[in-house]
This record gives structure tokens, C-alpha cells and sequence, in this order.
């Protein structure tokens, strides 16, 4: 393709070199670089493409395409080397991935899933039913990506980069795909992966803490606002009304036509006389005139809101009652609520829960309907959000028997240290009256046995600090601690039935 075309509808480019240029292919991955393809320069959070600019040239790149205000060594690049300037790369490798492709989402309807959870089972639900009623579906998500019924394998992450999914578009139109659903994650919509994507239908499943951290948002505010864009993108949302924050995009989204779903508050669509089981769940919903009863077997009230963005959708393309019904009765989802056969007559579940919200509602489902023991095994990735991993730990202490913390993709950081960060919340509010801490323990942290039921605290020599509120609202009338270079705080005993005064008079008291 030309590179003038290539780069159209990019405003506050400078270009140095022939635009009538024929590219190949393109690529922001040095190593993929091959004679006559384009090569985008982007900064990431771990490295800057700029860096490997000779690298791209050498391998073959006929065009060069920088961030607006970096320089180029000219030892890096050749005399008929042809550098284009962008005030944002990330932008500009959208909108070139989408002119390179031919623009392949404008030629199928485009089905778009953001929220905190519910996403992945949402988008197979919606898959299930359109198949069901006949059309070809393609579907791009966390767990894999599929054009039909073929399996494209693993993804790597929620919602590829820019290239990657203009690509995989095209392959769908090649496929004849009529409609694609797929997971929009909040950074996918921040750092424009999907910018030029031609969205129909968007859909907010929910809004709860998670991907707070250097690498994805600051704070709540960005986290929300990112997922926001995806209705400045599209001409209906469906969004989930007993959501306080998803609400608030009925009146924030102003070009966008907002149809509401849920359980407890009033919605276009509402779900009423829900069971629950171990295998399923079941519920009542008004579809046309009448008053049908739906199940699917995933259990848990979370599946029903899934299930209800999927009918809200599968209402808008005129599918009748009975097809919806029968698409959700038998659809499963790799990874989510995944019951996993055995010889041993043990109920074994797969989920895939990653914040701390996801975590609470599997657990507590599974809790009603479990007649022995809960043994909940998980973990949290690496160079994610922090704050969320003490509070994972809080609710698997709280709601199973048992926990097993374990290590979940550590990235970049150390395993044990995030298993540290989890087991800080692990024993808080548990209902533990005899505890036992042993020599060794260097760190007790924050929260760590807070609103527990301790009477007695002895804390061995080798503890050196003890994080704010680790011991806070216990009915605790002694304390023990053994060395004077213990350190906490004025919080560490909160609300316990000692005054901090008291705390340092116990330690002055020989123990040994």
C-alpha cells in the first residue's frame, strides 16, 4: 500500500521522504521488521521503541514513523530511509493499521464488553446465542480469540494492541464473519488500541477496584474514564443499573441511546425469582410480552447479570425467546465457574477471578450450595494493583476453610513478595481466638489479624515492625512483645481493650 494512503486522516504529521512510498507490512517489534516494511517507534512502560531504530532500519524498514520531538541519529538510519513525525504514535499506529487493513470493522457489526468482571462470560453468552440463532460470530477476549468455531489459541492480553486486532479483523471479514463481540479492557481504551474501531452496541458489565497501578491507572477517576470512551464510540449501550458508577454513564454518554439491565433497581430488562444451585442458575425476565424463565449453567447472582447484558443484546438483533434459552442453558466459558470432572467425588471449580470483588462472589456462591469443606487456591499477577492483593487475602480468609496462596504470573516482581502483600489481609475478621506467632517473623503487616477475637498477643524477638491496624478491634487485654526494636504504631492496637501506654510497660517487663 501506498504510504500516502497509509497515512491518512493523521493530522500534525511532518514527513521527510517519498509518500508515494510502497509498505509492505508494518510492525513496532524491531525483530519483525522485513525489507520494505514500516517500522512505528512507540514508548512503552518497560521500553522505547525509539531505542531500536537501527535495529529496524538494518532488518529492512523502509519508513520510520517517531514521536513527535525525538531525534534520529543519522548513523541509525539511511540516506533514502523515510522518517514520518507524529504527535503521538500510539494514534497514528490506529489509524495506520486501519487504513492498512481497509478498514475491517466497518464491515460487520461490532459488539463491544467493558467492565471490571463479568466481560469474558458475557462475550460468550452473546457468541452462543448469535450462533444459535444463525449468525457467524467471531469473538477477541482473555481467554482466547475465535472466527467461528476455530480457536485462535491463548491470548495475550484482554484486547490486542492496535495491529494485532485490525489484523485479526480482516481475517475475520475474510472468514465472513457477520458480527464480532469482544472484551475492551479500560487500557485498550486508554492507550488507543481501539481507537478507529467501528463500534455498534457497547456494553458495562460493572465497576469495582482493580488495574490501579503505575502501569495501567493512577486512580478511580482514570480507571472509569477510560472505560467511558468505549460510549463515546457507539450508537446503543447497555449498562448494568444496579451499578451506582456504571449509571452514571446514561447521563455522561451524550450520543449514545443507554438501555439498562439488572436485579434490585429498576431497568428495561429485570431479572426476578432467581434460583441458585451448584450447576446452574435460573431466573424470570419479561422478553416481548411475556414472562419467561431462563437458565444457564454457570451458578452464582453474577451469572445472571451476564446473562442479562447477553439477552439485552441478543433483544436488540429480534432473537426470539426460545433461542435465547436454549443458546444460555448450554453455554460454558473456559476458565469461569469451570467444574473440572474427577474420580474422587470432589466439586473442583476453575474461575478466573482477579479482583477482589470477583473473588467475594464466586467464593460466596460457592459457599451457599457446598455441604463440606471450601479450599480456595489463588494468587495475584504481578506489576498490578497492590492495594487489592491484602483485601483478596481478607476475603479468602474470611469465606473459606481453607486458603492456599499461591503464585499467578508474577511479571516482573518477586513471588514471595506478593504472596506477603496477600497474606497481610488473610487472617482479618476470620473469627480466630488462638493465634501463634512464630520466631522467624520479621513483618506482621497491615490488617493482618485485625477484627479477630484474640485475647492474648506474644510477639517473638525477631518481629521488627508491625503494619497500622494489624491488630485493631481484637477484645486483646495483654500484650507480650519481646524486643525492644518492634516497631508500629498508635493504630496497630486500635480498639482493643489496652491503651498504647500499657503496650510499652509490657515490653519493659523481662519475658525470657
Amino acid at each position: 500500500m501506498k504510504l500516502k494512503s497509509l497515512l491518512n486522516g493523521i493530522e500534525g504529521l511532518k514527513a521527510k521522504g517519498n509518500l508515494d512510498t510502497d509498505v509492505k507490512g508494518i510492525t513496532h517489534n524491531s525483530k519483525n521488521v522485513k525489507e520494505g516494511d514500516m517500522f512505528i517507534a512507540i514508548k512503552g512502560f518497560d521500553t522505547d521503541g525509539h531505542k531500536y531504530i537501527k535495529d529496524a532500519v538494518e532488518n529492512g524498514a523502509k519508513v520510520i514513523v517517531i514521536q513527535e520531538g525525538e531525534t534520529i541519529k543519522k548513523s541509525d538510519i539511511k540516506d533514502d530511509t523515510i522518517v514520518i513525525s507524529a504527535p503521538d504514535t500510539r494514534i497514528a499506529t490506529s489509524k495506520i493499521a486501519c487504513n492498512f487493513y481497509n478498514n475491517p470493522s466497518s464491515k460487520f457489526t461490532l459488539i463491544g464488553v467493558t467492565g471490571t468482571k463479568g466481560k469474558t462470560t458475557t462475550t460468550f453468552m452473546i457468541k452462543r446465542v448469535l450462533e444459535k440463532a444463525g449468525h457467524k460470530v467471531g469473538l477477541i477476549g482473555t481467554v482466547a480469540n475465535y472466527i467461528g468455531d476455530k480457536n485462535l489459541g491463548e491470548s495475550s492480553r484482554t484486547t490486542p494492541e492496535s495491529l494485532e486486532l485490525q489484523k485479526l479483523f480482516a481475517d475475520m471479514v475474510e472468514a465472513k464473519i457477520d458480527t464480532v463481540v469482544m472484551e475492551v479492557s479500560s487500557q485498550s481504551l486508554k492507550l488507543h488500541r481501539v481507537d478507529d474501531c467501528q463500534f455498534d452496541i457497547g456494553l458495562f458489565t460493572n465497576f469495582s477496584e482493580d488495574h490501579i497501578s503505575p502501569k495501567e491507572h493512577p486512580d478511580m477517576e482514570d480507571y472509569f474514564n477510560s472505560k467511558l470512551k468505549l460510549f463515546d464510540m457507539c450508537k446503543i449501550g447497555f449498562i448494568n443499573a444496579d451499578d451506582f458508577n456504571v449509571l452514571k454513564v446514561k447521563k455522561l454518554a451524550k450520543n449514545c441511546d443507554i438501555k439498562t439491565y439488572g436485579i434490585d433497581n429498576a431497568a428495561d430488562l429485570l431479572a426476578k425469582d432467581i434460583t441458585i444451585t451448584n450447576s446452574s442458575v435460573d431466573f424470570k425476565v419479561k422478553i416481548g410480552q411475556k414472562n419467561e424463565r431462563v437458565k444457564t449453567g454457570i451458578p452464582g447472582r453474577f451469572s445472571v447479570y451476564n446473562s442479562l447484558a447477553a439477552i439485552s443484546v441478543a433483544l436488540k438483533f429480534g432473537i426470539d425467546a426460545e433461542t435465547i434459552k436454549e443458546a444460555l442453558v448450554d453455554v460454558r466459558v473456559p476458565g469461569r465457574s469451570e467444574l473440572v470432572p474427577n474420580k474422587k467425588d470432589l466439586t473442583i471449580m476453575i474461575d478466573y477471578a482477579h479482583s477482589p470483588e470477583s473473588l467475594q462472589n464466586i467464593l460466596s456462591a460457592v459457599k451457599v450450595y457446598t455441604k463440606g469443606r471450601v479450599i480456595s487456591v489463588f494468587g495475584c499477577g504481578g506489576d498490578r494493583d497492590h492495594g487489592k492483593r491484602p483485601i483478596m487475602g481478607e476475603i479468602s480468609g474470611n469465606i473459606a476453610d481453607f486458603t492456599v496462596i499461591t503464585s499467578d504470573n508474577p511479571r516482573t516482581e518477586e513471588p514471595s513478595e506478593i504472596v506477603k502483600e496477600i497474606e497481610d489481609g488473610a487472617f482479618c475478621g476470620t473469627g480466630v481466638s488462638n493465634l501463634e506467632i512464630k520466631e522467624g517473623t520479621e513483618k506482621i503487616g497491615s490488617h493482618a489479624f485485625a477484627q479477630m477475637k484474640l485475647n492474648v498477643v506474644v510477639l517473638p524477638k525477631s518481629v521488627k515492625e508491625i503494619g497500622s491496624v494489624a491488630f485493631a478491634g481484637n477484645p486483646i487485654d495483654t500484650v507480650v512483645i519481646k524486643s525492644k526494636d518492634t516497631k508500629y504504631d498508635d493504630m496497630t492496637f486500635r480498639s482493643t481493650k489496652i491503651g498504647l501506654p500499657n503496650i510499652y510497660e509490657i515490653w519493659k517487663i523481662p519475658t525470657d
